[in-house]
């Protein structure tokens, strides 16, 4: 694997739709730079680089206050480049760290001081080789206090996930949904069995994200739109929101940043769902302290 891919929208337009003040891009990613910061030898993908300054240039051009910094897959066990972006921002980021499950008490207390507050397990066979429930299940009961655990899953395995889900020990935050098929509509049967995890759990939290992902008809995503507004209205204390960038793996159909932003009001109608969705509940999962 040697070409470099670019999955991210070269002159992103200016959102129709302004985010309340303090809003939070609550699930972007960070590439690199690979001369400071090599990406896995397992890596799936090998992007070309989207540091930190990019990232900070387009949060303000999008009207955003902070972000969450997920560490890519791409960078696997190895979080400096994660760690690098949260160190540059002046405090305005914190992060999700991706970690091999035999990590110390002591390294996990190194990313806590450096701006982490969750692990991700990603159950995405196409982008890791191996995840371990197991070995997942015995990091997740050793990890500093208020973090919480980042799963990605699609909506297919979702049955066979939820023992695991029901035994992790600290809160856990769906991305994306668990990839739904948006085509079903709000009663669809991905989306019915969706909500059964939540109402199983008052402390599992979910990503309203990615119709770039999701919806296959493409912008302006009315399936999405239609499928998730129902979502975030029910469950508007426990959702969250970002724009993915720079959108992993998306290098064939690559979204366009403002248009993502101008989806925020049409699955979070009023103001009050929209503070929710943009500043309140990511304060509270990222910068309690603040609150």
């Amino acid at each position: 694997m040697t070409d470099r891919i670019v999955s991210w929208h070269a002159s992103p337009s200016k959102p129709r739709y302004t985010p309340p003040a303090g809003a939070v891009d609550a699930h972007c990613h960070v590439f690199g730079p690979m001369a400071e910061f090599p990406f896995s030898p397992k890596a799936k993908y090998l992007p070309e680089d989207a540091g930190p300054d990019m990232l900070f240039a387009l949060r303000d051009q999008l009207g955003f206050a902070r972000n969450v910094i997920v560490q890519a897959s791409c960078h696997g066990t190895n979080n400096a480049a994660t760690l690098n972006g949260i160190a540059r921002s002046n405090g305005k980021a914190r992060g999700v760290a991706v970690v091999d499950p035999a990590i110390s008490e002591a390294e996990l207390a190194v990313l806590h001081e450096g701006g982490m507050r969750g692990i991700r397990f990603n159950f995405l066979k196409r982008l890791v080789d191996d995840a371990p429930k197991d070995k997942f299940l015995e990091v997740a009961a050793r990890l500093p206090k208020g973090w919480h655990i980042v799963i990605y899953f699609e909506a297919d395995i979702l049955a066979e996930l939820r023992p695991f889900i029901d035994a992790l020990p600290v809160p856990v935050v769906v991305d994306h949904m668990g990839r739904p098929d948006v085509t079903q509509g709000p009663d669809g049967a991905d989306m019915k069995a969706f909500r059964a995890l939540l109402d199983s759990r008052d402390d599992i939290w979910f990503k309203a994200t990615c119709p770039d992902r999701l919806d296959p008809a493409g912008d302006p995503w009315n399936a999405f739109a239609d499928a998730v507004a129902p979502l975030v209205a029910d469950y508007q204390d426990r959702v969250i929101w970002g724009t993915d960038w720079p959108h992993p793996n998306m290098e064939t159909n690559i979204p366009d940043d403002g248009h993502l932003v101008d989806m925020i009001p049409r699955i979070a109608a009023t103001a009050e769902l929209q503070q929710k969705l943009l500043v309140t509940n990511p304060m509270r999962l990222y910068w309690p302290e603040e609150l």
